[in-house]
């Protein structure tokens, strides 16, 4: 039996994550507090208390999350001394800094100030107004790569996402990504445009990767406890040398969760833990590999049922 860690990214966030862990976990609250220190502000008070105005900025969101996620496994190693290293991680977008925080190779210091200016730069790169994404239902990804080739029409447009089997993100110029959706559901698909404050995940952001490159030059990155799959070709990666490219190359390329899970479960991946605020993860799992079942730890209470979860697949 193998099992696998996994890291929400960015929109799992809500106002009062990780609080009632904090007030029991000893190990939860020095990892705020390491947190709070290298961003030299309380980025534990915001996702304790908010506003959600100010947790929902880009450049808050980001490390909040880390922060969160990070924080959860330190409780889970602090409540079950005996934890087990999983078989793999893998992390939803910005979840890849939280599972690599998790394995070792950066640490949540490192992590939490580049997931700031990581923010800050994607919200950056794009004028308000001039990008958008949008989920798309119900098409195949050949299907939507088609679609995009013919709505882009000179403009950037292309798949972001790769979320499931069914539910697929594009995301480029707002015209185009019109033009996209009108295509999708005339071919019997549903588009639903996401609020979003900026397009993630296409050539629009090559400027955030631009300024982000530099930045994880200096970042030092330690050997690796377990293998952490990379968003942009859904493989396992245990090398140091190679994560600096992959968080560029993640920044305007497609996140590839299908193909992260679905090496998972090739891999004989049984059971799996979401760390940190909601469960989409859990979902999108349920629909890529029914084989695996996924607890969300997203708190105290889920922190308590890891050790009768884990024991199925001991």
């Amino acid at each position: 039996m193998k099992v696998a860690w996994l890291f929400p990214g960015q929109g799992s966030q809500e106002v009062g994550m990780g609080k009632a862990l904090a007030s029991t976990s000893v190990a939860a609250r020095a990892a705020y507090s390491r947190a709070d220190a290298a961003l030299g502000a309380s980025i534990s008070t915001l996702c304790f208390e908010g506003p959600m105005e100010a947790l929902t900025l880009t450049a808050n969101t980001q490390p909040a999350i880390v922060a969160t996620s990070s924080a959860l496994v330190a409780a889970l190693r602090e409540r079950y001394p005996s934890l087990r290293a999983p078989a793999f991680a893998a992390g939803h977008s910005l979840g890849e800094y939280s599972a690599l925080v998790a394995s070792g190779a950066l640490s949540l210091e490192d992590a939490v100030r580049l997931c700031r200016a990581r923010g800050q730069a994607m919200q950056d790169a794009v004028p308000p107004g001039l990008g958008a994404m949008a989920a798309m239902m119900g098409l195949d990804a050949r299907a939507l790569d088609g679609i995009c080739v013919e709505a882009a029409e000179g403009e950037v447009l292309s798949v972001a996402n790769y979320n499931a089997p069914g539910q697929i993100v594009i995301a480029g110029n707002v015209a185009a990504v019109e033009r996209a959706t009108a295509a999708a559901s005339a071919r019997g698909g549903k588009a639903i445009p996401l609020k979003v404050s900026a397009p993630f995940h296409c050539a629009l952001m090559r400027p955030a990767a631009d300024r982000l490159a530099p930045l994880l030059a200096e970042v030092h990155v330690a050997s690796f406890a377990f293998p952490v799959l990379a968003n942009v070709d859904g493989a396992p990666n245990a090398d140091p040398a190679r994560v600096r490219e992959l968080l560029v190359r993640q920044i305007d390329g497609p996140v590839q969760w299908v193909a992260s899970v679905e090496h998972m479960a090739a891999q004989g991946v049984t059971h799996a833990l979401e760390i940190g605020p909601g469960k989409v993860l859990a979902g999108l799992v349920k629909r890529i590999a029914k084989s695996i079942k996924v607890l969300a730890v997203a708190d105290a209470e889920g922190v308590e049922r890891v050790g009768a979860f884990l024991s199925e697949a001991s």
